[in-house]
């Protein structure tokens, strides 16, 4: 099955596309944060920024990598606010992401890690419609998960535009899924209720109306968005369909657990600097 990402290699985008790609590939292997990429892109040039991404993703396939899903970033107004960004964005999800509920999140994968709480969807069918309904997404989840995603940036300080975030793989890091899939017709997400502590003191609320009005609008956003460019969500995809409330930095020690009303609990551990990261 052909795909958006087929045919994508660095000896066919443009110089600036190309260089901006290896400052963030380079991040990512040496640990070293790197200088904001819209220095190299129009400042205003999402489609660069989204080559970008496809390119490194691109990369990441070509070495054994395996997507399993998408993510969907920005959705909250508050993470919006944080970043003075004004649109939601999308990146991929790799298997190799993954961290156990109640697991550690992996040491040395991370730069400058931030935690989010969200509702994850696993879907049983395509969703290969430009013009993508609620009713399309009611039909293809299978199932919603409680998840919290580790967002990075390879972007030295978190200096970024949306540009920025778009290019670095919408930010993502690694994410963590609860274990109890809750059928859609159990739960109103739109009305769930979020609570995320570290060490025990609640650190970030919302609910998933802060979520671009409910986790749902958010996902159709996702469908239509990936069935335009040629790459749609298909059966067995996860997605992450975006922050409740603010992130919150993470720091060698912490402990993270989100609660949200009618799916469960989802928790997270940073290992201590004694252990290495």
């Amino acid at each position: 099955m052909s795909t958006a990402l087929d045919g994508v290699r660095a000896d066919t985008v443009p110089p600036a596309v190309l260089k901006a790609a290896d400052l963030l590939a380079e991040a990512t292997r040496t640990g070293a944060a790197c200088p904001p990429v819209r220095t190299l892109l129009d400042d205003g040039d999402v489609e660069a920024a989204y080559a970008v991404q496809q390119l490194n993703v691109r990369r990441g396939l070509d070495a054994g990598r395996r997507i399993v899903g998408r993510k969907i970033g920005l959705t909250s107004r508050a993470v919006q606010a944080q970043l003075g960004v004004d649109q939601p964005d999308f990146g991929a999800l790799f298997a190799d992401m993954a961290v156990p509920d109640g697991g550690e999140a992996a040491a040395g994968r991370l730069l400058q890690p931030k935690v989010e709480a969200e509702v994850a969807l696993v879907l049983g069918r395509d969703l290969p419609h430009r013009e993508c309904t609620v009713v399309d997404v009611l039909r293809a989840v299978d199932f919603a998960l409680p998840a919290l995603e580790i967002v990075d940036s390879r972007v030295r300080g978190w200096d970024i535009s949306l540009v920025d975030t778009v290019a670095d793989n919408a930010s993502c890091g690694l994410y963590v899924l609860g274990g109890t899939p809750v059928p859609l017709t159990a739960v109103d997400l739109r009305a769930v209720t979020m609570t995320m502590t570290r060490a025990g003191e609640t650190v970030s609320e919302g609910t998933g109306a802060d979520c671009l009005g409910g986790p749902l609008n958010a996902a159709v956003w996702l469908a239509a968005a990936l069935a335009e460019r040629g790459d749609p969500l298909r059966a067995g995809d996860l997605v992450l369909t975006g922050a409740l409330g603010p992130m919150v930095p993470a720091a060698p020690g912490d402990v993270f657990e989100a609660r949200i009303s009618g799916l469960g609990s989802v928790r997270v551990a940073f290992p201590a600097e004694e252990d290495g990261q």
